[in-house]
């Protein structure tokens, strides 16, 4: 899976507590935004560049143009769990100040 670049070395745990959607087979639960007490535990496994995006701005009778290019950079996860409410209660407590948790009193 790829998201945007996130600060995780390649072979990092990193742990995804907003999630908005879960289909397994034949239950699907969606969130009102965020399914509540769901996390995807994944591995990172490296960085990488995005396709090349071409950007070119051009006015006709003023010989202005401009071409530039621009590459997304991603990081490329591999998923080893999705946990729900019940199982991330026999996991323990969970760590506060995760990737993605938003603290009360900051702005989003």
């Amino acid at each position: 899976m790829l998201v945007e670049k996130l600060q995780a070395a390649e072979g990092e745990k990193v742990e995804l507590d907003r999630v908005l959607l879960i289909a397994d087979g034949n239950k699907t639960t969606i969130g009102t935004p965020l399914v509540k007490g769901a996390r995807v535990v994944a591995t990172s496994l490296g960085d990488e560049k995005g396709k090349k995006i071409i950007v070119f701005k051009y006015k006709p009778k003023v010989r202005y143009h401009h071409k530039t290019g621009h590459r997304q950079l991603y990081t490329k996860l591999s998923i080893q769990k999705i946990l729900t409410k019940r199982e991330t209660k026999k996991d323990g407590p969970q760590e506060a100040g995760g990737l993605g948790q938003e603290q009360p009193g900051q702005p989003v």
